[in-house]
């Protein structure tokens, strides 16, 4: 009984003397979480047609590539239109000058085996892959990819190391 009276003693304590915080002061924003006047950075996604951007260094390896062109009109992707795949697919990319999917897109993890097709479960490109605008980030960032070879900035081998280091 004398330890819990002991323990409650410590936390009402420990109550008395917390220090409270203030909701502008837990956010990114520095505004009550409940305001609806916040007023958003300015910023603008790359607006170069499909065919005519410069492919965007890949933030780590076998990270989702972004997308460095606008996609204006071609969103959203539903059963019976993804543009993506339009220029994509690796039947069509290289006669497009696109950039074909990669072969993890093609492979059902589940049977563990190549398809022909894009796999069900890669068909909504914006899941992973973004556009980038030119914000200015919020919070600094310092992080250095590290890549095994030159090639992984810009394709990937995710298949190949899919299972790297389990048993």
């Amino acid at each position: 009984m004398k330890k819990l009276l002991l323990v409650a003693l410590a936390f009402f304590g420990a109550w008395l003397y917390a220090k409270s915080v203030s909701d502008t002061e837990i956010g990114l924003r520095k505004v009550p979480l409940e305001s609806e006047n916040v007023k958003l950075q300015d910023f603008k996604f790359n607006d170069a047609p499909a065919g005519e951007s410069q492919k965007i260094e890949r933030a780590f390896e076998n990270a989702p590539p972004l997308i460095p062109h606008d996609i204006e009109g071609m969103t959203p992707l539903t059963q019976q239109d993804n543009q993506c795949i339009t220029c994509h697919d690796p039947a069509v990319a290289k006669d497009m000058g696109a950039t074909p999917v990669p072969s993890s897109h093609m492979f059902d993890l589940r049977a563990s085996k190549k398809m022909s097709t894009i796999s069900d479960s890669r068909f909504n490109c914006t899941q992973c892959h973004v556009p980038q605008a030119n914000a200015k980030p919020v919070v600094d960032n310092n992080f250095k990819p590290v890549f095994t070879n030159e090639k992984q900035k810009h394709q990937s081998n995710l298949l190949d190391v899919l299972n790297q280091g389990v048993k």
